[in-house]
Parts: structure tokens; C-alpha cells; sequence
């Protein structure tokens, strides 16, 4: 089968192009936010083709995967014609949840896929078809150490996206140990933090799997693929209890809780406790290798392809 998608979510794009097919991604002069081609700090194969918007109209393109409201519009445009498509919900609802309408909530051609329950329990999705295909993430390797004393953060754009990301709370995780920043538009942030700007995303896991312990602080996003990336690598890990973190990290894989006093205990007896810190890690990548593993990912992902292209 033959895919358009555009490059929006690195880690998420790294699982899914791992499938038995040929992918199509616009690139465009200067790489604009409709045209960022391949990337460039993860490792795509070589089933993964960069496609100029004029060249389109040329390709054979079986399935349209839909990631952002005006790909709808602009896939039309780009292609000529009608292809089948279905749009993938990265996100959860922001406005007045939990009565925010789906930008596709009023047509029922495209069917919507999210990836996670929370993210389908939240949407308003009215009369448009809608499923869950979870996150499936490609397995770094039990790679854990646990050498340094310190936790790690990943997290991108903290500064401009301040509490939906947790930012405030980071100085509160950093009075409890030395805190490591890492992701993307990182530089910046204020406080005791040392940062470690967009690395590549091997370099990126060797540092995180010498951390003591993983921390996830963010409030209001669908499900962070470094959460489950650490949980693979066989860290433990501290995470705020909202959306997907109580569904994807079981009571033995880390602490995840609603309360700030907790979730900083907890990372500073993970930091105190390698032995307790590598107990926990391994039944954490047992848990994320049971429910985000790679071959269930894609074949939950073929069938739905099939379906929406029989």
C-alpha cells in the first residue's frame, strides 16, 4: 500500500513507517510545516520517500493518513482527486472540554482514530466514525543504568507551553534531585535545570537510560511516546496522574499520582535507592513491552487501512 502522511509527530511517524508499505511525505523549499520531509533525528528506512506537492498528482497513493484539520483541504488540493483517508487524533481536546467538537465531528467519510481511550472518551467526535489503535513504540533495548543520581524530563517547547507541560513544576522535581532537561526549544528554561537541546533520538536514550529515574510532569497531553520510550529503556518512572499516565504505568512500574508532594517524594527515593530504581525499571519495560510493542501496533494499523481503503 501505497501512504501520504505528512511528517507532524516524529516519534509516533518512526513507529508506523516501520509497516510493510511505501510512504509518501511532502517536502518543500525551506521545509515549512507542511513540507519537513524525512527526518532528521530519528531513523527512518529507506520505504519512507520525500514527494514535492507538484510531483503528487503523478503518485499512485492508495490512503491518505490525515494528522492536522487542514490536511483535509490541502490533501485535495495537492493529490486532485478524492483518496480514501483517516485522521489520526494525536491530542487531547483543548477549550471547553469536555464539550470540544472535533473539527471532523460533522462528516462521516473519515473515520478518526485516536491513541489513547482518554483521548476518545474527551473529543466530541459527533456522527464521524471513531476507534483507538494505542501507541506502539520501537524498542530501544533494556538499556538502563541508572548511574547518575539525577532524573530526566523529556519534553518539548516547556517555555511556550508552560503548565499544559508541567514547566511549573520542575523546580519542584529539581529541589528533589538534579534535573535533566531534554526535547525540543529547550534552552530557556529557568532554575537549577541543565538542558540538553533536541538531540537525536539514540543519543537522546543513551542519556536518559543513565538517569536514575524518568519524570513525567506534564498535565494535559494525550501520551508522551518518551514516557513509554523510558519505561522501554527500564527505567522507573514518577508521573502526574492525568490522561493515558494511569492506564500506561501499572502501581509497580513507578508512581504516578495527582499530588505534587508524592510525585516528589518519589523521585527523591528513586535517586536514594538504585536497587528499588532497577526493580521498578524492569517491571516497567515488562509493562511497555506487553501494551505498546511494534508488531501490535502495525497490525492493528493494517487492518484499519484495509478497511478504510477495501
Amino acid at each position: 500500500m501505497r501512504i501520504l502522511l505528512w511528517h507532524v509527530h516524529g516519534s509516533w511517524t518512526t513507529a508506523f513507517v516501520q509497516g510493510d508499505h511505501e510512504y509518501l511525505v511532502p517536502v518543500t523549499p525551506g521545509r515549512g510545516p507542511y513540507g519537513t520531509g524525512r527526518a532528521r533525528t530519528w531513523d527512518w528506512p529507506t520505504s519512507v520517500r520525500e514527494v514535492s506537492p507538484p510531483a503528487l498528482r503523478d503518485e499512485q497513493v492508495d490512503v491518505v493518513l490525515l494528522q492536522r484539520p487542514s490536511e483535509v483541504t490541502l490533501a485535495r488540493t495537492w493529490l486532485g482527486r478524492d483518496v480514501p483517508a483517516v485522521y489520526i487524533e494525536h491530542n487531547t481536546p483543548r477549550g471547553d472540554v469536555p464539550d470540544t467538537r472535533h473539527p471532523l465531528a460533522d462528516r462521516a467519510d473519515i473515520p478518526i482514530v485516536h491513541v489513547t481511550h482518554f483521548n476518545q472518551l474527551m473529543w466530541d467526535c459527533g456522527r464521524a466514525p471513531t476507534a483507538v489503535i494505542e501507541h506502539g513504540v520501537v524498542d530501544p533495548g533494556a538499556r538502563y543504568t541508572g548511574e547518575l543520581p539525577r532524573a530526566a524530563v523529556v519534553v518539548n517547547e516547556p517555555v511556550r507551553r508552560g503548565r499544559v507541560t508541567g514547566t511549573d513544576l520542575l523546580p519542584a522535581f529539581a529541589a528533589a534531585a538534579p534535573l535533566d532537561v531534554f526535547g525540543m526549544k529547550v534552552t530557556g528554561l529557568p532554575g537549577a535545570l541543565t538542558v540538553y537541546e533536541d538531540l537525536p533520538q539514540h543519543a537522546m536514550h543513551a542519556e536518559l537510560a543513565r538517569r536514575r529515574v524518568y519524570v513525567h510532569p506534564l498535565r494535559w497531553t494525550s501520551l508522551g511516546l518518551s514516557l513509554i520510550e523510558a519505561m522501554l529503556l527500564g527505567a522507573p518512572v514518577v508521573a502526574v496522574a492525568s490522561t493515558e499516565a494511569t492506564e500506561a504505568v501499572p502501581a509497580d512500574a513507578g508512581v504516578v499520582s495527582t499530588r505534587l508532594d508524592v510525585l516528589v517524594d518519589a523521585v527523591r527515593r528513586f535517586v536514594a535507592d538504585p536497587e528499588w530504581a532497577l526493580h521498578t525499571g524492569k517491571q516497567a519495560r515488562a509493562a511497555a513491552l506487553s501494551r505498546y510493542n511494534l508488531p501490535r501496533f502495525l497490525a492493528d494499523w493494517d487492518r484499519k487501512l484495509r478497511e478504510v481503503t477495501r
